[in-house]
């Protein structure tokens, strides 16, 4: 059996969000309140991803002085454009942006906006879809995008959107190659922090390190359940992780397999024909709780 890329890939995991917001646009709290939050709570990276509009001066919160030897900070923002299918604005998330990065422009659209973040060696994602219920379509003008949240925890504690599997399988099923992410989004209006989050394996708890990890893939993501291993092979996947009451394998469609045994931690789940013709499939991890995580996808 082969290691699942991410657990082969050098390093060690750390814990980090990458989409949240300060009072710079509509958040509660100061920029050096964010930071503190996370750094108390535990976290080893934050990315404060403020929102990039000209109503808020376009902010990119330099975020340097709040790095200790412990804990670090990626620069970013969430940068906005016209417009989505329904005609709402596009809402971008951009990890890795420089302080100087320009002003969106007149007539900028959010494909173009998105590419510009790209080409500055940003991590581009698309936040929040089930929030907007941004489709398939809107997903297939910006090509480039490394990954699309699966979990948005303010858009599931404020409205109940925040669940964004259903485009993450949709464009898999398509051959799309992304990622899956976890976040908070907190604004710090209401209890939405620590309610989803990136392990990222490393080899340093570095900006550049932590970022080139998160293009190359090497994270997965979780509500609270942890993943300690993915072993592929050709009829099986084994999977090895916290306490668990589910673990799934799935694929294209409903192609599925599905462990249901209270207090498991290692789980040999088949892998049927049906379940690889889709040429990918991605794990989930459910806990007591009911709390979960996710891998990235598996290419066969």
């Amino acid at each position: 059996m082969r290691a699942d890329p991410v657990f082969a890939a050098p390093g060690r995991f750390w814990k980090g969000n990458i989409h949240t917001h300060s009072n710079l646009s509509d958040g509660v709290r100061g920029p050096a309140e964010v930071c503190a939050t996370y750094r108390e709570g535990g976290y080893d990276f934050l990315a404060l991803t403020d929102h990039f509009w000209a109503k808020y001066d376009f902010p990119i919160a330099d975020t340097r002085p709040y790095r200790t030897e412990a804990f670090t900070t990626i620069l970013g923002a969430e940068v906005h454009a016209p417009a989505t299918a329904l005609g709402e604005t596009w809402h971008i998330l951009a990890v890795g942006l420089p302080l100087d990065f320009a002003p969106t422009a007149e007539g900028e659209t959010g494909p173009q906006l998105a590419q510009r973040c790209l080409d500055a060696g940003a991590f581009v994602a698309i936040p929040h879809p089930g929030w907007y219920s941004l489709t398939t379509e809107d997903a297939a003008t910006i090509p480039g995008a490394h990954a699309v949240e699966i979990y948005n925890h303010t858009s599931a504690t404020r409205v109940d959107r925040g669940d964004g599997a259903y485009l993450v399988d949709q464009l898999l099923a398509q051959g799309r190659r992304i990622t899956l992410l976890a976040t908070d989004d907190a604004h710090f209006a209401n209890r939405d922090w620590f309610g989803g989050w990136l392990m990222v394996k490393a080899e340093a708890n570095e900006p550049e390190a932590l970022l080139s990890a998160l293009k190359a893939g090497h994270f997965y993501s979780t509500q609270g359940p942890s993943i300690e291993a993915i072993h592929w092979g050709e009829e099986s996947v084994e999977v090895i992780c916290s306490t668990a009451t589910a673990v799934a394998v799935l694929g294209r469609g409903s192609a599925s397999k599905t462990s249901v045994v209270p207090g498991q931690t290692r789980v040999t789940l088949p892998l049927e024909a049906r379940l690889k013709a889709g040429g990918f499939a991605r794990i989930a991890v459910v806990d007591a709780e009911g709390r979960r995580a996710w891998s990235n996808p598996y290419w066969f």
